[in-house]
């Protein structure tokens, strides 16, 4: 190869690192953020109780996520607007606001849920909340309302490097990896009625109606179009890789250092700060901490996510200003919700001896139930081809979307009919 060939690809490639750089961010974030208290819990419920056998299942959602995360990407990049922006000028007022309404209040839920896991977390290093929070919220309220968008999306890339403390742990406790690579692709299935229940909330917890309108109105924000739709897909690729790597980390972790630790067995944990607790006197007092300190990071990370996905979402539903770019004068609706989210939340939390679980519960039936409408909603949107152009769904991607499709309202359904069901 002549050497002039060889420096012009040299600087292509290296062009295209450039570019991707650029682009890198919404997928990343809306993904490594998804890791939030609710999905730790999760996670660490299914390793302490089930070992690895329900690592096959995060094997089968990396592939809806990737599936549904394409689409959000090619919608976002196509039209240059946020997914309840299209919603709205697609369908009717009343659909859209339906919509926001339902996702309004599992987003709230969301966030206290948030708050309650960045409050234990905090007792595990034997912080009082009723101190720590207040500065914690104000801080996450300040970096968005008087930041801009890049600014913003450098510190979140930043943060969601804490989730390597969740690599470490799950090597700390000492799991039997030729047994985990099988339990990834061998599915070992269980009719046991909490093993069901378990399984649906790990495909539930991964891939969140949040997650669609958030990634879509980043993308929006951030300026890119469809010439950059190739990098942007990487990006989310990336995005979805890590994070359902962490959350096999997390089962793994858990699973090593209860299910699988001679007198243990199937232990019954109920929460991320119990497994983070119980870690210490099985696999050693740094992996409890490392386990804590994961739990702190991502529960503060997606405290100031999900108030952020609200009010990109209910200002694009009713045609206001819906930016971190501008200033409160001009989008006061957009940060006039994230600061009600904000403040309500971790107000809530504070409340002595206040019963959160009403509202988890409520929040994860809601979200099955939203999930796969939203999903259903995107399809049509990407197969409008006055709307995408060239870059309609194909057929052979439509088959994939409908089968994934179809599978969500049965595992959702499935989800909702074992909540009013006695676990086994």
């Amino acid at each position: 190869m002549p050497a002039r060939e060889r420096r012009r690809r040299r600087r292509l490639t290296r062009r295209e690192l450039l570019v991707f750089l650029a682009v890198l961010g919404p997928g990343i974030i809306v993904n490594m953020v998804d890791t939030d208290a609710g999905g730790i819990t999760t996670y660490s419920v299914s390793g302490a109780r089930y070992g690895y056998n329900l690592l096959w299942v995060l094997t089968i959602t990396a592939v809806l996520l990737a599936l549904i995360q394409e689409l959000v990407v090619r919608l976002g990049t196509v039209t240059g607007r946020g997914l309840a922006a299209l919603i709205r000028e697609r369908f009717s007022l009343r659909v859209t606001a339906l919509v926001m309404l339902a996702l309004v209040f599992t987003n709230f839920a969301n966030t206290v849920s948030n708050f309650a896991g960045l409050a234990a977390s905090l007792q595990l290093f034997h912080l009082p909340p009723l101190l720590a929070i207040p500065p914690l919220a104000f801080a996450v309220w300040w970096l968005v309302v008087k930041g801009t968008y890049k600014r913003v999306e450098k510190v979140f890339l930043v943060v969601s490097l804490v989730y390597i403390a969740y690599f470490i742990s799950a090597f700390m406790a000492g799991p039997d990896w030729s047994e985990v690579g099988r339990s990834l692709v061998v599915p070992k299935v269980s009719m046991e009625t909490s093993y069901l229940v378990l399984a649906v909330t790990n495909i539930g917890t991964t891939i969140a109606p949040w997650m669609l309108f958030y990634q879509q109105s980043s993308i929006v924000d951030k300026g890119l179009d469809a010439d950059k739709l190739a990098y942007e897909r990487m990006d989310t690729l990336v995005g979805v890789f890590f994070a359902v790597v962490v959350g096999m980390l997390i089962i793994i972790c858990c699973a090593a250092a209860f299910y699988y630790k001679p007198g243990v067995g199937a232990f019954s944990i109920t929460s991320a700060e119990e497994a983070a607790a119980g870690l210490a006197p099985i696999a050693g007092k740094y992996a409890s901490y490392l386990f804590g300190f994961g739990l702190f990071s991502a529960s503060l990370f997606a405290a100031s996510i999900l108030p952020l996905t609200t009010a990109y979402t209910v200002c694009e539903a009713f045609g206001w200003e819906a930016t971190i770019d501008r200033p409160y004068r001009e989008a006061p609706q957009f940060y006039l919700t994230y600061t009600l989210f904000i403040v309500g939340s971790a107000l809530l939390v504070m409340i002595p001896r206040i019963n959160l679980v009403f509202i988890m519960v409520a929040s994860q039936t809601l979200n099955g139930i939203l999930l796969p409408v939203i999903v259903t909603f995107m399809l049509i949107l990407a197969n409008d081809r006055e709307l995408m152009g060239e870059y309609a769904n194909k057929p052979r991607f439509n088959t994939l979307m409908l089968v994934s499709l179809a599978f969500l309202y049965l595992i959702n359904l499935a989800m909702i009919v074992s909540t009013f069901l006695p676990s086994g």
